[in-house]
């Protein structure tokens, strides 16, 4: 399953976004800081034509289309600062700890 996170300052729309993805998504999304404080996870089927004629011509007796797990996570923030400009290693630091805390 592809996984994609969405990172991102402080109040720039994270969550409106989740729950614009994620059909059942219920992300709190208010206009003040630290709205989000642990990441929303959500998982979504990609739909695909394709996937029925493959199924006929190979006779499958299911179809199960490829998901896609967003995950919301809080406004990048280091002590109390804004993160403005993160360099990929942190980023991908970042990313890692919230993974861990799953």
């Amino acid at each position: 399953m592809l996984k994609a996170g969405i990172v991102g300052l402080p109040n720039v729309g994270k969550s409106t976004l989740f729950n614009a993805l994620v059909a059942n998504a219920q992300a709190e999304a208010a206009n003040y800081p630290f709205c989000t404080i642990e990441p929303n996870s959500g998982v979504v089927a990609v739909p695909d034509p394709r996937l029925q004629q493959l199924s006929d011509l190979s006779g499958s007796k299911e179809i199960i289309p490829t998901r896609v797990e967003f995950v919301d996570i809080a406004g990048l923030v280091q002590a109390g600062q804004p993160l403005a400009l993160m360099d990929s290693d942190d980023l991908d630091d970042r990313i890692q700890e919230l993974q861990a805390q799953r």
